[in-house]
């Protein structure tokens, strides 16, 4: 969306907002850093980069509020089970919010006057458009120009992002996002030993659950993954590649994965604000913020 607003096919955007959760690869933010230098910067666009705080650092802390992950989890009975997620909207929604009401003005705790609004654009493509719904606030208007203005499907977007350049743009996500499929913890062991010795050190220190629920005296009564194995990362089985693995490498841009095996792709879009697969509606207090 913004290399076609830049280009001049989509209406000029004011801002384009990056929210940071602190424990992004190292690819992704070299890829912004691109597209800022490369087609935002040139086009008149700001890039403005938001953040809540850190992620993972905030995970181990145990004197830090903690919104979080969607965990896997072993009970003591054997059962498995998974940890409610709350990260989208601490680490995504909210610092956007904050953002978009001191563009507006009106930062928090002022109440924004009705029909004082942004349109805010979200990117969802035509083959998954039963994700396409508004804010959950009055002051944001989501739009999702890739499917009314554009009428692309997720091939038509890796299409045109290889014709701009940019077929390298990498999916942005937490590096130790328990969402990823095995092609994408494979990707980070074979290509970022030092990013991969990261995430199974992580693993391993969120075991027994939430730091800062084990100092209060409320510890999980079970253990904690990354992966959907509920074994610990380094020796869970990545390397099986499915069939559906297979056929998504052979596939050309017209079929472009968007049936793959979530065992092997992950969730295809990530934790994207307002889009993330499997995700819950954000609470909302007085002010409009995810609480």
């Amino acid at each position: 969306m913004l290399a076609l607003s830049a280009e001049g096919v989509l209406p000029r955007v004011d801002y384009a907002i990056f929210a940071d959760t602190g424990w992004e690869p190292k690819a992704v933010y070299d890829h912004l850093d691109r597209l800022e230098r490369e087609i935002a910067r040139p086009a008149g666009i700001p890039i403005l980069r938001v953040s809540s705080g850190n992620i993972r650092d905030d995970a181990l802390d145990p004197e830090h509020r903690f919104a979080s992950m969607p965990l896997y989890i072993l009970n003591k009975d054997g059962k498995a089970g998974m940890t409610r997620r709350q990260c989208t909207g601490e680490y995504k929604i909210k610092p956007i919010k904050k953002q978009v009401r001191e563009l507006l003005g009106y930062p928090y705790p002022a109440r924004i006057p009705k029909g004082v609004f942004v349109e805010q654009w979200v990117g969802i493509s035509t083959d998954e458009f039963h994700r396409a719904r508004d804010a959950d606030v009055q002051y944001m208007r989501n739009r999702h120009p890739l499917i009314t203005d554009m009428d692309w499907s997720r091939a038509d977007c890796i299409r045109y992002l290889t014709a701009c350049g940019l077929a390298d743009t990498p999916k942005s996500s937490c590096l130790g996002c328990p969402f990823h499929g095995n092609a994408q913890w494979r990707e980070i062991r074979d290509n970022s030993p030092k990013e991969w010795d990261d995430v199974v050190a992580f693993d391993a220190a969120i075991r027994q659950g939430n730091a800062r629920a084990n100092a209060s005296g409320n510890p999980l009564l079970g253990q904690a993954f990354l992966h959907r194995s509920r074994v610990p990362l380094g020796q869970a089985p990545i390397d099986h590649v499915t069939a559906a693995e297979w056929a998504a490498r052979q596939q050309d841009l017209d079929s472009a994965r968007p049936d793959a095996d979530e065992l092997e792709q992950g969730v295809v879009d990530g934790c994207s604000p307002w889009a993330c697969r499997g995700s819950v509606d954000p609470v909302q207090d007085d002010f409009g913020l995810s609480a």
